[in-house]
Formats: C-alpha cells, structure tokens, sequence
C-alpha cells in the first residue's frame, strides 16, 4: 500500500479510469506520434538564472518533455514538477490561459505521466525558476505507480531488476550511467587521438583464453559444436598485431562465469589496447595519462576524488612497488621472494593465512597477494615485476626469467588494470601452454584451454608489443564515487524473480 493507504491494484484501476476518461475525450497519450522539444530543464534553468523573483520571460517561448513526478492543484491553478533526462524544472498551469477543456484534464493526470508543455519562464515570488505553461499535452500514461520511497535494503533488489524505475525516482542513479556513457566517449576520443583502431573480435569462440577464468559455454546449431563465450579479447586483438593494425583496441562486453559481488558481474566491460614496439613501461605512462585525463574530466580539472569517507589524490606520477616487496612490506618481512616462488613454500603461506586450498601455485600466489597487499591499496598504485607463475602471456624480464615485464593498477583496494610487456617468443608460449595443461589436470577450473593456433600465429612473427586490460566498470565506479559494480551496470545480472 501507499501512504494513503490503498493497495497497488486499486491503484492501477484508478489509472486505467484516469485513462478511460482522456480517451472519452479524444485524448488519448498513446496515440501521439512526436513532440516538439527545443529546450531541456538544465537548459532553461542555466538560460535564465537571472530572472528575480516576480520577474518574466514572457517573449520567449519554449516547448519540452518530461515527467510529471508532482502536482499540486490549488482551484484554477496546479503547480508541478517535470523531470526529463537533464534535471528537475516547476511548472506552472493556470485555467485563463489553457482552457476550460485542457485544464479539465489535469483531473485525469497522474504522478508518472509523461507531457510535452509550452510556455515561458518566470521566477515565482518564492524565488523557484518555473514554466508558466501556455499548452501541454499527454503523452504517456503510467498506469503503474510511482514508489515514494525507494532506497531502502528492502528494496535493493527490486531496484536493479526494475532499473527502469530506479532511474525515474533516483536522478542520481540516471546521472550516474549518463557520466558512464560520457567517460566511456572520452575513453575513446583520448585512445583514438593516439592514432589506436578500434575493432570488434568475437564473442562466441572455439576456445575461450586470454585470461584466467571459468567461460560460460553453449552450442553452435550451425556448426553443431559447443562454443565459449569469450573471458578476454587478447589473443585475437594480438593476432592483428601479427597482421600489421600495429595499435588496436576493443571496449567489449566480456563473459567469466564467476561469483557476484561487489566489484565482479559476471558480464562486464573491459577494455583491451595493444600497441607494437611499446614496452610495459611505455603502456605504464600511457595507463597514467589515461586515469588522469579521466578524473580531471570528473572533476572539472582537479586531481582529487571523493571515495565514501575519503579523498583519493591522482596527482601524477602515481605510486609504484615491486611486488615481492609489497609482500614482504606488508607481512613485516615474513613472504619474502623465495619463498613465494616455491610452490610449497606459497602453499604453507596460504595455509598459515587460513585461505583455502589451491590447487595450484598461481592460484595460491594470486590469493595471498589479495589477502596481503589489495586492502592497503587505496591511493593509485602501480604493482610491478610479477612472477611468470602467475603471468602465461608476459614477456620474462631481462636477466630474471622468474618474473615478467608486468604492472597492476590497483586503487580503492580493487585492480583497475593489468599490463605487461606481451610475449611473442612462440617456443615460450608454446611451453607455458603445455605447463597450464598440467595445471588444469591438477584441479584448477580457471586455466583455460590452450589456443594453439595463437602460438601459431606468433611463429609468424609479432613485434615488441605491450598491452593493457581495464576493467571498466570499476573505473567508472572509482570515478562515481559508488561502492558496488551493479551501481553502475545498467543491468546487473539478478536472480530471476519469481
């Protein structure tokens, strides 16, 4: 029920009478094809500013759209609030100046609705900017209610499963995924003028690698095969660095049949960019410019964003460690190096820390490292020098071949990024292939397949090569200030209701 106490059908009966009762007189809101729009809430309220109170703009005229979240009718006058996608604007309706016959159908309207008004602005004598409106029609009925209130935990999961109404009742939520979709633009214009092409590999694969994690499978009809959907872009984005593209990117959905919680969804978005003759050092500068043109696009220039309690300074360079002396740091020198590098010796790290068993060495390195080092990272900080462990698909470094030319960018406690100086030695590759075989047996469902025709096309020969993965939604959450990855999907995967 709502606070006056009537239930959600009575409601809707209501409604649907509401909307009997227009059509009775010819007008009915979904019979209407287009509305004249020539100017939004934000734009109206910036235009005139600076009208005072008591003060018009009567020769200007302007018509929008939006909807109706209040009225408040007093005699031959209503007051009202109409929200399109750019912000909030009153407006104001008077009998003289619409009709008898217009004004009527204030009776029949309701909170939801959707209108398209003409009018002009003044400033009423309690100082709010408002649409004194000249004309209006109906354009859409809601013939579900509003909810008042909507915020709570009880209500959490309805939210996101009815997305659509979260967004009418918490402008804050639209505006979130309006920045996503502006940043996502700036992600791209900030790429491109670095002279990158933009592809798109596929989805559906014959062998899902690339990264470390379960696929989602299903079956071609066509080919009468089972296919993955795909847990990463690398092996085919490198691919066209062996064709010669030399700078390529993809902003794509990427599938991991993997746990939900706060900064996972097992669809997400990920961007992936590669670029012959870098190295990890070169992707490292590229990564840092990158997140900064970001915030300062947030923030109107400034390095600083708010992150719940705190302020997390982007200020340039960002803050780097090595990552067996992030270990040691942070254990007061107990997970040094050697003992990391050893599969045993990892094993009786993680089990001293009470993590579960792994089934293999990687799997523990990449456990202790979140058990250790992720909650201390909040400020933006670069990972670097990872061993090969834990690394298939990186390049070893220079006079050390246990550990590769690789970085993370971790801040808030989550990973944003992962670069590495790419390996395009085919032997090696081929090797490591083989090694993770070994690993699958032992246990571990994350390793995937062995895409052997990537080895394949390395013995075509690819060029020095860096490249990065960042994850996307965690940097739009990073730059919105929001603690769950679902705050900003648009629709995050849900129990089916019901």
């Amino acid at each position: 029920m709502d606070e006056f106490g009537k239930t959600e059908a009575a409601l809707v009966a209501a409604r649907r009478e509401n909307l009997a009762a227009l059509r009775s007189r010819g007008k009915d809101p979904f019979a209407q094809r287009r509305c004249e729009v020539d100017a939004t809430a934000a734009e109206l309220l910036a235009r005139y500013a600076f009208l005072v109170p008591g003060q018009d703009a009567a020769a200007e005229g302007w018509s929008l759209a939006g909807r109706l979240l209040s009225k408040r009718t007093m005699g031959k006058t209503v007051f009202g609030d109409l929200s399109d996608r750019t912000g909030r604007l009153q407006i104001y309706v008077r009998k003289q100046d619409v009709g008898d016959e217009a004004f009527a159908d204030w009776a029949d309207l309701d909170r939801g609705d959707l209108l398209g008004v003409r009018g002009y602005m003044f400033r009423s004598k309690m100082g709010e900017l408002t649409l004194h409106v000249t004309a209006f029609v109906a354009i859409g009925k809601a013939l579900m209610p509003l909810p008042d209130k909507w915020h709570g935990l009880q209500d959490v999961e309805k939210r996101y499963r009815q997305r659509y109404v979260d967004m009418i009742v918490n402008p804050d939520v639209r505006e979130t995924m309006m920045m996503r979709s502006r940043l996502i633009a700036e992600m791209r214009r900030f790429i491109d003028e670095r002279g990158f092409y933009e592809v798109e590999t596929p989805t559906l694969l014959h062998v899902a690698g690339g990264a470390a994690a379960r696929p989602f499978v299903t079956h071609c009809n066509a080919l009468d095969h089972e296919m993955q959907l795909r847990i990463a872009t690398e092996l085919n984005l490198k691919r066209l660095i062996v064709g010669g593209m030399e700078r390529v990117y993809e902003i794509g959905r990427i599938f991991r049949n993997e746990g939900i919680d706060t900064s996972h969804n097992p669809e997400f978005t990920m961007l992936e960019l590669y670029a012959a003759y870098w190295d990890v050092w070169d992707m490292l500068e590229f990564n840092e410019a990158l997140i900064a043109h970001l915030v300062a696009t947030v923030t109107g220039g400034a390095t600083e964003l708010p992150h719940g309690d705190a302020t997390i300074d982007f200020t340039r360079p960002f803050a780097r460690i090595d990552y067996f002396d992030a270990m040691a740091g942070y254990s007061d020198g107990k997970y040094r190096r050697d003992a990391l590098l050893d599969p045993a010796g990892a094993a009786a790290i993680a089990h001293e820390l009470g993590l579960p068993h792994s089934p293999t060495h990687g799997h523990a390195l990449d456990k202790i490292f979140e058990r250790v080092i992720e909650p201390h990272l909040l400020a933006p900080t670069f990972v670097t020098g990872y061993p090969v462990a834990i690394s298939p698909l990186a390049k070893r470094r220079e006079g050390d071949p246990e550990i590769t030319d690789r970085y993370e960018l971790f801040c808030a406690k989550m990973e944003i990024s992962n670069a590495f100086t790419e390996l395009n030695d085919p032997d090696d590759q081929r090797a490591r292939f083989e090694a993770q075989v070994g690993e699958r047996i032992s246990g571990d469902e994350e390793i995937p397949d062995p895409d052997w025709d990537f080895v394949r096309a390395l013995e075509y020969a690819m060029p020095p090569t860096a490249g990065i993965g960042i994850g996307v939604d965690r940097l739009i959450m990073l730059l919105t200030d929001q603690r769950s990855i679902r705050d900003v999907l648009l629709f995050p995967l849900q129990r089916q209701h019901g």
